[in-house]
């Protein structure tokens, strides 16, 4: 299994947002979509503020795959839908773009966008 190097989380974690390119059924790969992205430890996560029904988030269904850039990274991934760390990616959420944010940080911490939580794994 791969695993990103220090180099790659100190730069996606400076990084202010995140593309994902998620890969449809068929192998081709759709739009990238901009999000934010936040680091606890050696892992890297996203979320979707409008929850499971948002596009972005139905079209990783088919394959969970992606390839990403954030940073000056990229890397192609896995999406691993998670809900084990959500109350350290809220608080990731909240430290990292809080400040700068105040109205729109909310809305990343409510059980709809929880519920969208997915862990980059790369490959």
């Amino acid at each position: 299994m791969a695993i990103w190097t220090s180099d790659e989380l100190d730069r996606i974690d400076g990084a202010e947002e995140l593309t994902l390119a998620s890969v449809r059924e068929d192998g081709t790969m759709r739009g990238p979509v901009r999000m934010w992205v936040v680091r606890i430890g050696d892992e890297v996560y996203v979320r979707s503020v409008n929850g499971r029904g948002s596009s972005w988030f139905r079209g990783i269904q088919a394959r969970h795959e992606a390839r990403i850039s954030s940073g000056g990274v990229e890397r192609d991934v896995t999406l691993v839908e998670t809900d084990d760390a959500n109350d350290a990616v809220d608080a990731a959420y909240l430290g990292k773009y809080g400040r700068r944010y105040k109205a729109i940080v909310p809305s990343m911490v409510t059980m709809q966008a929880r519920a969208a939580t997915v862990r980059l794994q790369p490959r």
